[in-house]
């Protein structure tokens, strides 16, 4: 078990040796620990290979000058000058807020950008604020659309964040995927199978093996297949690459930049790096932000106490498993994969940084 505090430093160190200013790799860091925190290690520690090979092939900029390229008084597009993705993200997120704190609610398209963690990181900055944060983001061209083999989309994932009164927020947090990309990885980590429905060969048959996509394999989209609802999954994915590539001029669909070693990188490119989407919307631009917060309990009470089903202790809410994982996580440490740790070991090595 690794304490939250050894790990966000070791991570800040190699980001800081990598180029990144101080308060820079701190957001990186504090990204990366939200992941492991909250239980979702597919976006933590097991990402920093990946972002160390980008840099390694200089496909990051870690130095970037990121600026607003066009605005109205509610809406913004940034230009992340090819940042780390949380660096870009979390700047395009602080606009957002503060057009919402002037207009009512706030929109920030992000362009030139990159892979940035977990996107309910984002969407909950805007809670301390009174307002309901949303962030969506495309990613690494590996699903295929339903009917087909072709890999074309990401995971497209979809977070939002609305705050109540007494009770916890509802945090959403969710890949238009069945699974992670992530949590393949992980899964291959780990020698473990995953289950039928998440993925396809390169022929479009069923597969468990979650290193499929080294093959030419591919994710399937929210629903698995056509009599389960993946045209749905589709349509999700679909609007996610659509308000984060085409509003901002990222890249969409299959002409996303990756960030795994195992996908080329296509000469063809039909804006600038990956994108993203953030909102903003203050409450009190509704309503009084107090009565809805209230409201918000009440909601939240009245599915809680839904009759759960048999074998089921409890209904959980949006957000839940995260919250609790995260207070368990805090108090117990965070446990590294072996695999993820030999990969942190080579790293830490190769760029003179020690790792216990």
């Amino acid at each position: 078990m690794y304490k939250y505090d050894y790990l966000f430093n070791f991570t800040r160190n190699i980001f800081m040796k990598m180029g990144c200013s101080k308060e820079d790799s701190t957001i990186i860091a504090e990204v990366f620990l939200a992941a492991e925190l909250r239980g979702h290690a597919s976006h933590g520690m097991i990402r920093i290979k990946d972002y160390f090979e980008l840099w390694k092939a200089k496909r990051i900029n870690t130095a970037p000058n990121i600026k607003i390229v066009y605005e109205s008084p509610s809406t913004a597009v940034v230009d992340g000058d090819n940042a780390v993705g949380m660096v870009a993200a979390r700047r395009s997120m602080e606009i957002a807020i503060e057009k919402a704190k002037i207009a009512g609610t706030g929109w920030v398209a992000t362009r030139h950008s990159n892979h940035f963690g977990i996107a309910g990181y984002y969407s909950m900055m805007a809670l301390k604020n009174d307002m309901i944060g949303i962030c969506l983001t495309n990613a690494n061209p590996l699903v295929a659309p339903t009917f087909s083999i072709s890999r074309m989309m990401g995971t497209n994932p979809i977070a939002v964040a609305i705050p109540a009164m007494n009770q916890p927020p509802f945090v959403a947090d969710f890949a238009t995927t069945p699974v992670a990309r992530g949590k393949l990885a992980v899964a291959e980590k780990k020698g473990e199978k995953v289950p039928f429905g998440f993925i396809q060969d390169k022929d479009g048959l069923p597969s468990d093996e979650p290193a499929i996509l080294k093959y030419g394999g591919s994710m399937l989209t929210l629903g698995g297949d056509r009599e389960h609802g993946s045209h749905k999954g589709f349509c999700l994915s679909s609007i996610v690459d659509i308000f984060s590539a085409v509003f901002s001029g990222a890249n969409f669909g299959p002409f996303v930049p990756p960030s795994v070693a195992y996908l080329p990188v296509l000469d063809k490119t039909v804006g600038q790096g990956t994108g993203h989407f953030f909102g903003a919307m203050r409450i009190d631009a509704f309503q009084p932000a107090a009565e809805f917060k209230a409201k918000m309990d009440e909601w939240i009470e009245t599915f809680r106490s839904a009759k759960p089903a048999k074998g089921e202790a409890r209904v959980l809410i949006p957000g839940d498993p995260e919250r609790e994982a995260e207070e368990r996580i805090m108090k117990e440490g965070i446990k590294l994969v072996p695999a993820i740790k030999d990969d942190l070991v080579a790293i830490a090595g190769e760029m003179g940084i020690a790792f216990e």
